[in-house]
This record gives structure tokens, sequence and C-alpha cells, in this order.
């Protein structure tokens, strides 16, 4: 009994030290984004909010608690609601089975740096990552919005071409590996990263990855300029804020990701392990942040063309080659 319930505790301070970190770090770069484009747009970006603008993310978080939660009223009220909520747990949830470390003695037994260690942790992120999709098209569909509606529609489809690239991308590191566990993935980086290795499956993964979060030249689903905000025109308040914290998120779950599978996830010397895993997960969103303010938006057929023409071919033929190498060593 007392150890189910020193386990219980162990296992609520984990989950409570990366719902932390994730927050806190999405807050942040949002702060770092404006910041960085303000810079390569030559204008200062936030920097009244404290010194260097640093209060602006908690400024931001106030005024969103006290905006008024609008509902439209021909809009589907249940569905409206939950939507943002279904953005922003299933980014979350994707943590549970991201490794930041190999284990650390506490209470003189070994406690796993990972929230749940799952042997099919692989599969585990690609469903929640499936089920992202619903938030994004239920919030288009239930705003009873033209712009809306089609800001849905486009998120779907580009989830469902550019996640099909994102899985095939991976199946080279799982025959490195041998295995879907994210934890047995990192222990396989042990002598090089796969990244040395899988350039290819590396470049498919990042570009999928920019796609899956919706980034700039990838953000169709939102497209200002065409639909006024897309899917989450019709939100404001707190809600508004959900799908924002939802994409942040979902920032940092892909940055764990690329720095879990191609950058050898917690490895690094002389840091601690969480301290490696946080660099390379910053590193990565630093990128995506460079990329969204120097590439222009993709028109949505070369968007499309890219997916199914480009990426998924590609990622066909680097298995093939992945697997011929495997049988032959």
């Amino acid at each position: 009994m007392l150890n189910w319930l020193a386990g219980f505790i162990i296992l609520l301070i984990k989950m409570g030290f990366v719902l932390g970190v994730l927050l806190f770090l999405a807050a942040y770069l949002v702060w770092a984004e404006r910041k960085l484009l303000g810079r390569l747009q030559i204008r200062l970006g936030p920097n009244r909010a404290g010194k260097f603008g640093l209060l602006q993310p908690v400024a931001d978080g106030i005024k969103m608690l006290l905006k008024e939660d609008v509902v439209p009223d021909a809009a589907d009220r249940p569905i409206f609601l939950l939507a943002p909520a279904v953005v922003a747990t299933t980014a979350m949830l994707m943590f549970a089975v991201v490794p930041f470390g190999d284990t650390m003695l506490i209470g003189g037994r070994d406690v796993p740096m990972v929230i749940a260690d799952i042997n099919v942790g692989l599969l585990y992120v690609f469903a929640l990552s499936s089920l992202a999709v619903y938030g994004v098209a239920l919030g288009g569909w239930a705003s009873n919005s033209k712009f809306a509606l089609l800001g849905g529609i486009r998120g779907a489809a580009q989830m469902i071409s550019y996640e099909l690239a994102l899985g095939l991308s991976l199946i080279p590191i799982v025959m490195l590996a041998g295995s879907f566990s994210l934890v047995a993935i990192v222990e396989a980086q042990a002598k090089y990263p796969f990244f040395l290795v899988q350039p290819v499956s590396f470049a498919i993964f990042f570009v999928s990855a920019m796609a899956e979060s919706k980034r700039i030249p990838f953000d169709l689903p939102e497209a200002e300029n065409e639909l006024g905000a897309g899917y989450h025109m019709e939100y404001s308040g707190m809600r508004f804020g959900l799908f924002f914290i939802g994409e942040y998120v979902h920032l940092q779950v892909m940055g764990a990701l690329v720095a879990v599978f191609f950058l050898g996830g917690w490895r690094g010397p002389f840091l601690p392990p969480p301290v490696w895993l946080l660099i390379k997960v910053i590193a990565v969103a630093l990128v995506m942040i460079w990329i969204r303010g120097t590439l222009p938006r993709l028109r949505y057929d070369q968007l499309m063309a890219l997916g199914w023409k480009v990426l998924i071919p590609a990622a066909l033929i680097n298995i093939v080659v992945t697997g011929f190498f495997v049988l032959l060593i």
C-alpha cells in the first residue's frame, strides 16, 4: 500500500512539473517569437510590460481571462465550447511519453524520468495527434461561419496529409531502434544521434511537424488575409487563449519529438539531462520561428502538392533504402 501511494505521489509530482514547464515555456515562446519577429522586421516587439517586455505574457494572460467569452447565437453551443479544450488537452497529453532523463534516485528507489514509459509510445503520440484535428475541425464547423468552416476543413485536410508523411518518416527510426518506446529510441542513440544516419527522415519529419503545428509557411487554416482568423475566428476570451496555448504547446511537443527521434533526446555532456532536452526543444522552436519570419505562406495547392507528391514518395523511398541497408549490415 505504501509503495503504491509513494509511486502515485511521484507520478503527480512529475505531471505537475511537466505541466508547469509546458505552460511557462508556452507563454515565453510567445514573447520570444514576438521579439524575434520584431527584430527580423526591423522593429522592437513588446517592450512596455516589464523590462524588455518580459511581463507581456502575464499581461496577455490577464487580458484573456478578463475578456468577455462570446458565443455566436447560431453556433452549436456544446461543441463550440468543447473544441478549444480538445486542442489544448491533446497537445499536453503527448508529453506523457516524452523522456526527460534516464532515472533519478528518490527515497531509495530509481524513478524513471518520464511520466509513462509505454512500449507503444510512438503510436500513442500519433493517436493523440490525430485527435487534435477534431478540435480544429469542430471549432470551425460549430462556429456557423463560412470563414471558420473553411479554416476547419483546411486544417483537417492538412493534418491528414502531413500526418502520413510524419508517420512514414519515422519508420526508419523504428527500424534502427527496434522499438516503439520513446525511451528505447533515445537509448538507441547512445553512440550517435539518428540525425547523422537519417538526414532524409529528419528533413521530412521537420517539414511535416511544421505543417502539423500550422506554422508559417503552412498556416493555411488561419490565413488572415483570406479567412480573417480561420477556424478560431468566432472565439474570444480564454477559449481563444486555449487555441493559442494549444498551438505553442504543440510547438514544444514537435520540438521534443525532433529531439527524441533525431537529436539524442536528453543526452549531452556536462549539463543535467532535462536541461539538454529543454535546450534542444527551444532550439527547434526558435528555428521554426526563424522560418516563419523568412518564408511566405504557400498556396493551398502548393501545400497539398508538397505533402502528397514530394514528402510521401520521398519517405517511402527512404523506408526501402533503410530496410536494404539494415538487412545488409
